[in-house]
Order: C-alpha cells, then sequence, then structure tokens
C-alpha cells in the first residue's frame, strides 16, 4: 500500500473519530480501528508518544497524570514554506522549537491552532480538570488532539491511564478498579491494538500492560510490546529473548526504545538530540546492534503506521455495514419520535394514537396479533381462562350440601309449615333452601366478571408501555389510562347486573325433577331397604289391626313412649328428664326456651328431606349448567364485546377536543432530549456514510 493511499484511509477513520466523539462516543457502537497505549504508571508510555511526535506535549508529574482518554490523530503533512506575515504571532511563546509547520487542533476548540506545544499541554490539563476536577479522579470522556507535522507518520494512538494499584492522596478508594474497568472497555473492542508499554528493565511476567491484554487477546494477535528503559538495564543483559518471542510470544513482536531519562527532562533535553542518542544506544550496543533497524521510536513509529493501516483495510468493510445498520436504527427511533421537529398538528397526533391504540385492543384480544408469545398466554386467550377453567371449575366445586344438613332441612321443613303440619312436602321448604344455596353460585360469578376486569386492565397496560406515543407524551398516556379505565368500570355494572340475573329460580325448566317424580324415585329408594309389605287375612281380606296407618290406629293401644309428630324435637330432652315426677306433677310440660331436633330422623322426616334434596341436586346442576353457559356470554357482552365496539367513541369524545389537545401533547424531558441525541447520531451517520462511500 503507497504511502498516500495509507495516509488517506487513516484519514478516513480519524475524520470517523472526530465524528462520532462530537455526538458522544457511547451514542455509537460503532468500533472504530485505533491502537491503545497500555501500561503501568511510569512505565514511559508518555516519553514513547513524544518521541514518536517529535515534540514535548504531555502533561508530568508524581500519581495519575492522564486521567482522561487521549486520543491523538497524528497527521503528517509536508512543511510550510515561510509566510512573512504568516503565524508568527502566535508561534511566539515559551515553546523555543514552535514553527509553522507544526501546530495541534482541540476537537473541544475548533478553528484554534496551538503552535506553542506548552500550550497543547495546559489546555490538556485545563480540559482534564474541567471534567474531572483536581482530586485526581478518572473520567472516559476523551479528548481529541490532532497534530499537524512534516514529521509524524499519519497514525491515531489513544493514551490510556495508566494502570495503578495503591490510591494515592484524595485519589478515590477504588481507582484501580475505575482504572481497571476503563482500560477493559477500549482493549476489549475487536478493532483495538494495543501498544503494551513495559520497562525492560522490569520482569516480563509482572508486566501489568502485558497482563491485561492477555486477558482479552489471550492469542496475542493484535498486542505489540514496547520495552522501555533499554539502557537502564543491568550491563550484560538484555532483550533479545524477549524480541526472538522466547519469554512471552506476540503475533506483532516486540520493539524495544531508550527514551530521556527524568534528568534529561528537567534539562529540556531536545527530543531529537534524544532519538539521535536512541540510534547511537542500538547501533553501538553489542545485543543490538546487529538488528538496530528494527529497534528505537522511528521504527516503532513505520510498525504502527503499517499494521493501522492494514487493520483498517481489514475492517473498513464492517465498519461500512455498522454505519448502515445504525442509521436504520436510528432513523427509525427518529421517526417514533415525531421526526427531526415533531410531528405535525396535534389532533393528528391524538387521532393516529387512538385509532392505533383501539386497533391494537382489538387484536390482542382476538389473538390476531403477529407478536404471540411462545412461553405463556395473553390477551384474549387469558380471558378464555378465565372462563373455561377458572371459572368452569369453580362453579362445578359448590356442592349445595356442604353447609346444609338433613337435620337443617328437617328444621326448615317443620318452619315453612307453620302452625299446621303439611301432609306433603311443601315447594316453601324447598325454595327457601335452594335459594340459600344459589346464592353461592353469585360469588364465583361475580368473580369471573372481576378477573376478567383485571385482565382487560392488564392489556390497557401493555399497550400503553408497546405504543411509542405514550413515552413521548405522558399527560396523553395518564389522560388515556383514566379515560379506559372509567369506560371499564362503567361498563361494570350492566355486566354484574347480568351475572346475578343468571341465578334466577325458575321451577318450570323442562329439565327440572318435579315433586312427583322425585317422590316415587325416593319411595323405590326406601322401600328397597324395607322388609316385605305385610300381607291380609284370607278369610276377610282385610288388613291385620295397625296396618292402615302404620300402626297408628286408634283401636290400637297406645304404647309407651310413642313419638308424636313432633316427637324428635323433645325425645332427647325427655331422656334427661328420667327423674321419678312428683305427685302433684302437672300433665303437660312447658316448651322449652330453644327447640332443636335432638334425635335421629324419622320415616317420614327422611322421606321429606331425601325428596327435598333430590328436588335441590336436580335444579343445582340446572342453574350450574346455565350460569356456566351464560356468565361468559353476559361478560363477553356487556364487558369485552362493548369495550371493542365502543371504546374508540368514547376515547374520542373525551380526548379530541381542542380545547386539551395542546395540554395533552406536551412532551416529556426524556424524548425532548433524546430527539436531540437521535438527530445528532443521525447526522454523524450521514456523514459517516458519505465518508466511507468513496473508500
Amino acid at each position: 500500500m503507497s504511502s498516500g493511499l495509507g495516509q488517506e484511509i487513516v484519514a478516513v477513520i480519524n475524520k470517523l473519530q472526530d465524528v462520532f466523539t462530537a455526538v458522544g462516543s457511547s451514542a455509537s457502537q460503532i468500533d472504530l480501528p485505533q491502537i491503545c497505549v497500555l501500561g503501568s504508571q511510569s512505565s514511559g508510555k508518555s516519553s514513547v508518544l513524544e518521541n514518536i511526535v517529535g515534540r514535548d506535549f504531555l502533561p508530568r508529574g508524581t500519581g495519575i497524570v492522564t486521567r482522561r482518554p487521549l486520543v491523538l490523530q497524528l497527521i503528517h503533512r509536508p512543511a510550510t514554506p515561510a509566510q512573512p506575515n504568516g503565524t508568527s504571532s502566535q508561534i511566539n511563546g515559551t515553546d523555543k522549537q514552535a514553527n509553522e509547520s507544526e501546530w495541534g487542533e482541540f476537537l473541544h476548540l475548533p478553528g484554534e491552532k496551538f503552535y506553542d506545544f506548552n500550550k497543547i499541554r495546559a489546555e490538556i490539563v485545563r480540559d482534564t480538570e474541567a471534567k474531572t476536577g483536581r482530586n485526581a479522579g478518572i473520567s472516559p470522556q476523551p479528548i481529541n488532539l490532532r497534530i499537524f507535522s512534516p514529521n509524524v507518520l499519519t497514525l491515531t494512538l489513544v493514551d490510556l491511564p495508566g494502570l495503578t494499584k495503591v490510591p494515592v492522596g484524595d485519589q478515590p478508594k477504588d481507582i484501580e478498579k475505575q482504572i481497571r474497568d476503563m482500560l477493559l472497555k477500549y482493549i476489549s473492542r475487536p478493532a483495538c491494538i494495543i501498544l503494551a508499554v513495559t520497562g525492560a528493565n522490569t520482569d516480563l511476567a509482572n508486566s501489568d500492560g502485558l497482563k491485561m491484554a492477555r486477558e482479552v487477546d489471550p492469542e496475542g494477535t493484535r498486542t505489540i510490546g514496547v520495552l522501555t528503559k533499554v539502557d537502564l538495564m543491568d550491563q550484560g543483559t538484555d532483550v533479545v529473548d524477549i524480541l526472538a518471542g522466547r519469554i512471552i510470544p506476540l503475533r506483532l513482536g516486540y520493539v524495544p526504545v531508550v527514551n530521556r531519562g527524568q534528568r534529561d527532562i528537567d534539562q529540556s533535553k531536545a527530543i531529537s538530540v534524544a532519538l539521535e542518542a536512541e540510534r547511537a544506544f542500538f547501533e553501538n550496543h553489542p545485543s543490538y546492534k546487529g538488528k538496530a533497524q528494527y529497534c528505537g521510536t522511528p521504527f516503532l513509529a513505520r510498525k504502527l503506521n503499517m499494521i493501522l493501516m492494514q487493520h483498517i483495510r481489514a475492517t473498513l468493510p464492517d465498519i461500512k455495514a455498522r454505519i448502515t445498520q445504525q442509521l436504520q436504527k436510528f432513523t427509525t427511533e427518529l421517526q417514533s419520535l415525531g421526526g427531526p421537529m415533531g410531528d405535525g398538528s396535534s389532533s393528528n397526533v391524538v387521532l393516529s394514537v387512538i385509532t392505533e391504540f383501539t386497533n391494537e385492543f382489538r387484536t390482542v384480544i382476538d389473538g390476531n396479533t403477529n407478536d404471540l408469545s411462545l412461553n405463556e398466554l395473553s390477551g384474549g386467550a387469558r380471558i378464555s381462562f378465565v372462563f373455561h377453567e377458572l371459572f368452569n371449575n369453580g362453579v362445578k366445586s359448590i356442592d349445595p350440601f356442604d353447609q346444609v344438613k338433613d337435620g337443617d332441612i328437617r328444621t326448615i321443613l317443620y318452619n315453612s309449615s307453620g302452625s299446621t303440619p303439611s301432609l306433603f312436602v311443601g315447594t316453601q321448604a324447598f325454595e327457601v333452601i335452594v335459594k340459600q344455596q344459589i346464592k353461592r353460585l353469585e360469588e364465583p360469578g361475580l368473580k369471573c366478571c372481576q378477573l376478567v376486569y383485571d385482565e382487560l386492565i392488564r392489556i390497557l397496560g401493555q399497550l400503553l408501555q408497546k405504543i411509542q406515543a405514550f413515552r413521548r407524551y405522558p399527560a396523553l398516556r395518564e389522560r388515556f389510562n383514566g379515560v379506559v379505565v372509567n369506560f371499564f368500570k362503567n361498563s361494570m355494572a350492566p355486566t354484574t347486573k347480568l351475572v346475578m340475573q343468571a341465578c334466577y329460580v325458575n321451577t318450570t325448566h323442562p329439565d327440572f325433577l318435579n315433586g312427583h317424580k322425585a317422590m316415587s324415585i325416593v319411595q323405590d329408594r326406601l322401600n328397597a331397604n324395607k322388609p316385605p309389605p305385610p300381607t291380609a287375612d284370607p278369610k276377610t281380606g282385610k288388613l291385620a289391626p295397625g296396618q292402615i296407618n302404620n300402626n297408628r290406629d286408634l283401636d290400637v293401644e297406645p304404647k309407651k313412649e310413642e313419638p308424636s309428630f313432633f316427637g324428635s324435637f323433645f325425645s332427647s330432652a325427655k331422656k334427661g328428664q328420667q327423674q321419678k315426677k312428683p305427685a302433684n306433677a302437672p300433665v303437660m310440660e312447658s316448651p322449652p326456651a330453644i327447640i332443636r331436633p335432638q334425635s335421629a330422623l324419622s320415616e317420614r322426616e327422611t322421606m321429606e328431606t331425601e325428596v327435598i334434596k333430590l328436588l335441590i341436586h336436580s335444579y343445582f346442576n340446572i342453574v350450574k349448567r346455565e350460569m356456566i353457559d351464560m356468565v361468559p356470554k353476559a361478560i363477553v357482552l356487556t364487558l369485552v364485546n362493548h369495550s371493542k365496539e365502543n371504546l374508540q367513541r368514547e376515547l374520542l369524545q373525551e380526548l379530541y377536543k381542542p380545547e386539551v389537545l395542546d395540554d395533552l401533547l406536551k412532551e416529556s424531558e426524556y424524548v425532548v432530549n433524546r430527539r436531540k441525541e437521535v438527530v445528532g447520531m443521525v447526522s454523524a451517520l450521514n456523514k459517516a456514510e458519505e465518508i466511507v462511500a468513496g473508500v
């Protein structure tokens, strides 16, 4: 690849970097190829970068000096011929090496050129403190610096904060974790080339930079090692084994460099002089002189330039595809936010939201939606589950006799007969009992109404979350919610009324067992358990005395303690009064304050009770069947279908009013801010698409 083409392709990435930095790096998911400089504090990172640039411009000192990522874009441009009235006023300053051919520009100060590199250092410090304060805190927000010079190769480097282990001074307690998280965010990207800087006078196995690089690049395919302080190694030692890849192999290899020492920096030793000393060191050192052309800062710069260009060329197709994908995504989001300037008239917005909501509501209930869930029931299917599972089983499980015992039925029979005991089973007793028990069927019916209402409210909540317009207009969302909930509540009144009417007692139902048939069934059951009937006298053909009225004929002598009609009420009380009566005891006793049946049911009572139970059982089953059929129909008619058909009209009446439209369409602060972000992102991606289109 020619240097001109290489410079052009790096320039493309620089432009993309500027575009995305201007709108905030977090807004885009496009990883641009870049070389990130990684190393522990005092490993010589700053000196390596300054040697590559050929000028002093980075802040120095103790502790964390680099507290924000510095995106350093080096741009090669030929020397500018001297101009008599050019930039002399800007060149004047404390930087003795200032000239018209070299200058820096910050992205956050567009149009301002820094010929004095001391002022570049001061601006880095100033902008860092503006974002992080003076307490040695760090920030992931990068500083973008471009340096134009005839002495650099076109190259982009990201100087990252140095790895630290122990907080110093007023640094945050978790400073190590903060820095580590920030570095991992940069070097984890597949498009990142890692420049791991390590002091050659320390054990390579203890290199923090290499250790972290191995975490994200275990094969060493995108890591290049830089060995600083080679001149400070003990006499007789060298880094030849490391360079040969015999210690920790890296696909991109290692480059040894010699930086200025602290004394050189303090004495402002020129970098040009330092680079000359570096070249002389490698050419004259017995271990390196055979490979001197592969050592030193100039070789490192050329190697990085070549690696970056190849890397960009390999990743450019993916970058183009990602830009297109992101542009589609943000364009769609911008449309959902109403476009760059928001939507048109407020009436059109409200009308479209009402239409969208009611269409979605019908779709969810009818089950015609495209995004059907695979894991759970939703919408209308949940309502169907309430009807055919919960309500059906709830009604079937009610037993009319779990709360009414045979003794209770006997008491009701006597009470319903009044002062004259009935000769036949009375309908009044049946109706009293059946109404009491059927009242219990109202509860599952009303519960079913409430459950369906809850499901409609659930669907409402899902649609308020799903429809984009409600995120934009919180007032519209709130008003929508109020109107729809109120509509559902109003629909509940006729629904519950219909459900309660389903419990109406209708003894003329064709399936209902009539009294005569019930009496016949009970008689057959009782007779099956009785001894055979008495036989007639063969001479006279008449029954024996006492057989006509079940041994209660008047011509039969009364037996001791024969039970009367109400005998079962008093028998146990009499048993408790077996004491000897005084001679003057009254013939009749007064009734007790509370009269309750105590003994077992007589034959007549058993028959009457069984008849009543049979009738109740027959009618109860009829009502159950009808309720299982009628209650869902009533709820669907007056609540579900009523909502599907009339909700749109209700919303139009309540919301489509000129006096409330503007209040309803006040956008949330989040939407206003998000639209600005998305507009910026769409603009940036459009520019990015233009930039890469010609490559």
